[in-house]
């Protein structure tokens, strides 16, 4: 009986094909067809695949030099092309926040080829027609034989100077500011009589900067100027006790002219060492450094002290001496000008500043690398090496690496020595004995190679300089600008080079906004500030 009855699954599988479909509608034949909507980006899509052009490919009418330069060739623009202020930009850094996007790298190409200081310039435009006195003129040439003709900031400021003029000069790095204020200084202390009856040493000038490398840098400059005219070049930079300073302020003659750090310079005027009534010019050089929150207490002593004039007619009595004053930086970021009201009043300022303040220098290579940071070591390594070679088989310039902490510079600095890479280290925590002549070294070309901090990365000398490593990003765009003006500087023979390892969400932020200003040729954003608005005179 159970060989008659059909198996189990043969009687499922019949009920299954007999049974009505579930959900099956019978449409009558007049009832349309339901519509299915296809996205158009798929349409898009499915038409140029027929039509055979790629939606990636990219077509130039007119191939040329770039301005900005990816790895991705959609991203480039072309340097004939300049986006408008409200015009979108496709950024190629626009992804890097993505972890997908590292080993991604795009750069901003020379679009010069010398300094914008130098662009411009007559070929007759001499020292002599800016109202310089001969025997000044015979200094400077003894001096810096180099030196042939002024650039641009130096025909703009030194006539203000001569004038009695206070001056607020704002240009980009590597400009000639130096010199710029320190001929004019020379040539008022020559026109002044010596009224030091005091017991106390009495400078007649006076060059505020922020770090001790570039006391001892100005002070190299100046002291040629000096020796060749009768006058006294000193530096005085902290970080060596009150027996030092002392020693410094008593040698024989009584200096002139005086170099100083506001550290030292206040410890002295604590302890009555120094005195500055026969102040009759003030140079405060990296003014916003010496304005910021780290100085201001040290810069509101030492300016009680001093006595500015109120214009150019107090400083014609020569018995009863004011200071001239001069402010000098490369960047002047969004609230400088409160700090500089504390100073000298904005309509006593005569405002010179350049075009290419706070912009990406144009005559400048800098590339930027989205990279792990696991991956930076390997890389910079590599960079060296390279930098190695050709700096064996032609000319070549150094190479300065900046990190954002003192404890990064050590550490890196074990890295290249496993890798026996001679290198130098300048980094803030030094003894000042370690730290004196550093840089000096560095300049002669002692080592090709030298890792700091931020402490050189502003007003210091690096003509010879021809590559900029970022290790570490820079926290701000105005640090950037300072790390980046450290190459390509006026008298530089070598063309100059930026390479920024970019790791962190917060340097993309920082990077986008630098490519942002480059494609539309722009300054940069948050460093425009108010030093414009009194008299302004563009370079």
């Amino acid at each position: 009986m159970d060989l008659t009855r059909p198996p189990r699954m043969v009687w499922l599988a019949s009920r299954l094909l007999l049974a009505p479909r579930r959900g099956l509608v019978v449409r009558r034949p007049d009832e349309p067809l339901p519509v299915v909507r296809i996205p158009r980006a798929l349409q898009r899509r499915q038409e140029q695949r027929q039509s055979g052009r790629s939606p990636q490919q990219l077509v130039l009418a007119r191939p040329g030099p770039l301005l900005i330069s990816a790895r991705r060739p959609e991203l480039n623009q072309p340097a004939r092309l300049t986006l408008g202020r409200w015009e979108s930009a496709p950024l190629a850094s626009r992804g890097w926040k993505n972890r997908r996007s590292r080993r991604d790298h795009f750069s901003i190409e020379r679009a010069q080829h010398e300094a914008p200081a130098l662009r411009n310039l007559s070929s007759k435009s001499s020292f002599a027609d800016l109202g310089l006195e001969p025997r000044v003129l015979r200094a400077l040439q003894e001096a810096a034989p180099e030196v042939v003709r002024p650039t641009t900031v130096q025909s703009s400021t030194i006539p203000s100077l001569l004038r009695g003029c206070h001056i607020l000069c704002a240009a980009e790095t590597g400009s000639g500011k130096t010199l710029g204020y320190l001929l004019p200084l020379v040539q008022r202390l020559l026109g002044q009589p010596n009224l030091d009856s005091h017991s106390l040493p009495a400078p007649r000038g006076l060059v505020l900067v922020p770090s001790r490398e570039l006391a001892e840098q100005v002070r190299a400059v100046a002291q040629p100027l000096g020796s060749s005219l009768g006058l006294q070049v000193r530096e005085l930079g902290g970080g060596h006790g009150m027996s030092r300073i002392r020693m410094q302020l008593s040698k024989q003659p009584p200096v002139d002219v005086l170099v100083a750090t506001p550290g030292a310079l206040w410890k002295a005027l604590k302890s009555q060492l120094i005195s500055l009534k026969q102040l009759s010019y003030l140079v405060l050089d990296e003014a916003d450094t010496l304005l910021d929150e780290s100085f201001l207490e040290l810069m509101d002593y030492i300016l009680e002290k001093s006595y500015i004039a109120e214009g150019p007619a107090d400083l014609k009595d020569p018995f009863n001496p004011k200071a001239q004053l001069v402010l000098v930086g490369a960047t002047f970021p969004e609230g400088v000008g409160q700090l500089l009201s504390k100073v000298a009043s904005p309509d006593s300022l005569t405002t010179i500043t350049s075009s290419k303040l706070h912009c990406i220098m144009p005559h400048v290579r800098q590339t930027f690398m989205r990279l792990k940071g696991a991956e930076k070591v390997t890389e910079l390594v590599q960079i060296l090496k390279q930098h190695d070679k050709v700096y064996r088989t032609g000319p070549s310039g150094t190479v300065l690496v900046f990190c954002n902490s003192s404890s990064t510079v050590n550490w890196l600095g074990y890295i290249l020595d496993d890798h026996k890479i001679q290198h130098l280290r300048l980094q803030g925590q030094m003894p000042a004995s370690m730290r004196a002549g550093i840089f000096q070294c560095f300049q002669k070309g002692s080592r090709d190679i030298l890792l700091c901090t931020d402490i050189a990365s502003r007003g210091l000398d690096s003509s010879h300089v021809d590559l900029v490593v970022n290790y570490d990003f820079p926290l701000t765009l105005q640090d950037y600008i300072h790390r980046a003006g450290r190459v390509g500087r006026v008298g530089s023979e070598v063309p100059g080079t930026v390479i920024s390892f970019v790791t962190h969400p917060w340097d993309v932020s920082l990077v986008q906004k630098i490519e942002l200003a480059a494609r539309r040729r722009r300054s940069l954003p948050g460093l425009g500030s108010s030093v414009r608005e009194p008299l302004p005179q563009q370079i």
